[in-house]
């Protein structure tokens, strides 16, 4: 950057001193999250100047920091450049996509997007004030996140675009926002504030006192000697975070687990205290299906969440975080550490956990490969939710549900309305937690672009596409990292409409953000792919007895789909096409998981699927085992313009059952 050495910058309004630094852009995006990555790219692909400004010195957010099994709800509901980077990872793995993959890999993924537009980013750089006139945010100034000592850098833009988990930008812009949980008064909610539910509970009735049935010897560590309020009722708690741990049972890539300093086996009481109970009654505790969510990823390694009601999640030790200074976050991020080493050393050596239960734990240790600067530990801890915008549109469950809608829809959520536990008491003498939510959305529902500005009369160029207008509930269900990218994508064209048009990011033409987002997915003048699904009833053609099954058969809670029984004399689905632009296309066919364990179905090996395209015939056989949760290639084939074709899904008399969900076309270029 160059030095301005001046006392008066005309225009701006600032005074700078002589080491300070200025430099000014059309776009500047705060965050080097997922959501900022493809901001600054999209920001860039529309011809505009671009800086992308991250604290730390790496990109991807929680995408390259241990959450590689992807959070979906529906997987057609994941377009634009998000469905490019799970495609780029595909190629990286040799596959059409992947949505599991290696914290390092998707790091390698989200340099590569810089590369190509020739992004510049500033690193280590901080905000610490922003300069507001006339509605219109015209600087901010950052500090080195490292050497706050360092001098000063002063950036402007014509729009500004924050993307960091925390909403920092935003807060100091000056609009209006929240933390914590509404009371469900204020929107007409069911299940936003205070909640008690079944899922991710204590199951099993455990002593919250220090002495076990003793109220005179005080709460165990970590309970909230508060009483809970009633259900529904608002405060300024927040659902809790943890370390999403990329782990790894390869002992030649493996760091094993080590006392970390301040180390309080105390602190892991409860949990003991289940496992004492279960032990007792005879239970097996394989670890993966009560303590910890051990979700494989490529190369014998994991992306490892919280499970059950004593996990990962440090429940109610996040609640100053979002307002936080930077100094008061970066301990509650190490108290967040020393709690989550603690509790996979307490996990893998206390002598009084069962040893079947330490030797599967001392089977895992950070992977030598992954975040090698910071010893196989996560660089990110899992701000699932922070500051949320209140902006001219507010996302609620009604949304959520489907009973509300919105016309100006820039992406589609389809997740469950999600909450982890937001805190943790002592009921009749018992640790109850307290906060969880998962609820299921019944389809994909747009999220509105007014969700993503602030109210135009407070700031009107800052665009907000993460820290997001929406409840505490239906930010529950928005927040995952896929609706991120692709939020910021509309926002960064959102902001190149808005520069061109000299309007405020209010007063767009919507229509025209929805047609580019639309027709130019990946702003690179490809056409969008053609996905023909089940449920496109217009589409297409039963004969014979097929069923639809609404059963979530798999953690990625993919829409409905048709499935025959075997020994059928007829099941035959027929996919109807039109294709907008002649051409030859790679064609896929969708294979459901068939679901696992007890409920699992046994998905045929053989499954035959006709294509008809202009040079004729051709029949594929699919199999569906193989497949699973994936798109299976069919072949590359031209089509014409404006003709109909068929593709027809043969499964009469097949020994075992069938599935069918949708068909796949992407253009060659």
């Amino acid at each position: 950057m160059k030095k301005i050495k001046v006392a008066f910058l005309i225009g701006v309004g600032i005074i700078l001193s002589s080491h300070q630094t200025f430099k000014t852009y059309d776009v500047v995006v705060y965050g080097g999250t997922s959501a900022g990555v493809i901001a600054a790219y999209s920001a860039k692909k529309m011809g505009k100047s671009v800086l992308l400004v991250e604290p730390t010195l790496f990109l991807g957010g929680m995408s390259s920091s241990g959450l590689g099994e992807t959070d979906i709800g529906n997987k057609y509901a994941i377009t634009n450049l998000a469905r490019d980077f799970y495609r780029r990872l595909g190629k990286h793995y040799g596959t059409f996509e992947a949505w599991q993959f290696e914290p390092s890999v998707a790091e390698k993924i989200f340099l590569q997007y810089i590369q190509e537009a020739n992004i510049e980013v500033l690193y280590q750089h901080r905000i610490i004030k922003a300069f507001k006139e006339n509605n219109l945010l015209k600087t901010i100034t950052l500090e080195n996140s490292r050497y706050v000592n360092s001098p000063k850098v002063i950036v402007g833009a014509k729009i500004f675009i924050d993307c960091s988990y925390e909403g920092d930008l935003m807060a100091r812009a000056g609009v209006s926002y929240t933390v914590g949980r509404e009371d469900n008064r204020q929107y007409q909610e069911t299940l936003n504030g205070v909640q008690i539910h079944s899922g991710n509970q204590i199951s099993e009735k455990i002593s919250a006192y220090i002495i076990e049935g003793d109220s005179t010897s005080g709460l165990l560590w970590g309970i909230n000697p508060e009483p809970i309020q009633p259900i529904g009722t608002g405060d300024k708690k927040i659902q809790a975070y943890n370390f999403r741990l990329c782990l790894t049972n390869n002992p030649e890539n493996r760091i094993p687990f080590s006392r970390p300093q301040n180390y309080d086996s105390t602190k892991y009481e409860i949990l003991y205290r289940t496992i004492k109970q279960r032990a007792e009654m005879g239970w097996k505790q394989p670890l993966h299906a009560f303590f910890l969510r051990m979700m494989p990823i490529p190369n014998q390694k994991t992306d490892t969440n919280n499970k059950g009601g004593f996990s990962t999640d440090f429940i109610g030790f996040n609640w100053d975080y979002p307002e936080a200074n930077y100094q008061q976050r970066e301990w509650i991020v190490q108290q967040h550490r020393q709690y989550t080493e603690g509790l996979l050393y307490f996990l893998a050596n206390d002598p009084r956990i069962p040893k079947e239960i330490r030797d599967e734990m001392s089977q895992w240790g950070f992977p030598k490969d992954e975040f090698p600067e910071n010893n196989g530990f996560p660089r990110q801890l899992y701000i699932r939710e922070a500051r949320r915008l209140i902006g001219e549109y507010v996302m609620t469950e009604h949304n959520c549900l489907g009973t509300t809608t919105v016309s100006d829809g820039i992406a589609y959520g389809a997740y469950n309305m999600d909450s982890h536990n937001c805190d943790r008491h002592a009921v009749n003498g018992y640790v109850i937690n307290e906060g969880d939510v998962q609820h299921p959305v019944p389809k994909p529902y747009p999220i509105a672009y007014r969700a993503i500005v602030p109210k135009r009369e407070e700031c009107q160029n800052l665009l907000v596409p993460v820290c997001l207008s929406a409840s505490h509930i239906a930010y529950g269900s928005i927040r995952m990292e896929p609706v991120f990218m692709i939020t910021a994508q509309a926002a960064a064209i959102a902001a190149a409409i808005a520069i061109e048009a000299n309007k405020a990011v209010q007063e767009i033409d919507i229509q025209q953000l929805q047609k580019i987002m639309a027709e130019n997915p990946y702003l690179d003048g490809s056409q969008a792919d053609i996905i023909i699904d089940n449920e496109h009833t217009n589409k297409i053609t039963l004969k014979g007895n097929w069923k639809l099954n609404n059963e979530r058969h798999t953690e990625s809670n993919l829409s409905s789909c048709l499935m025959s029984e075997p020994h059928t004399p007829i099941a035959r689905v027929q996919f109807e096409l039109v294709v907008p632009t002649s051409g030859k296309y790679n064609v896929y066919f969708y294979c459901p998981s068939g679901g696992s364990g007890k409920n699992a179905i046994t998905l045929t090996d053989k499954l035959p699927i006709e294509i008809l395209h202009q040079q004729g015939k051709s029949k594929v056989v699919v199999n569906q085992q193989q497949y699973k949760k994936n798109w299976a290639p069919l072949g590359s084939y031209n089509f014409q313009k404006r003709k109909k074709y068929k593709i027809t899904v043969l499964a009469d008399r097949l020994e075992k059952t069938a599935m069918v969900d949708a068909i796949l076309l992407v253009k060659q270029k």
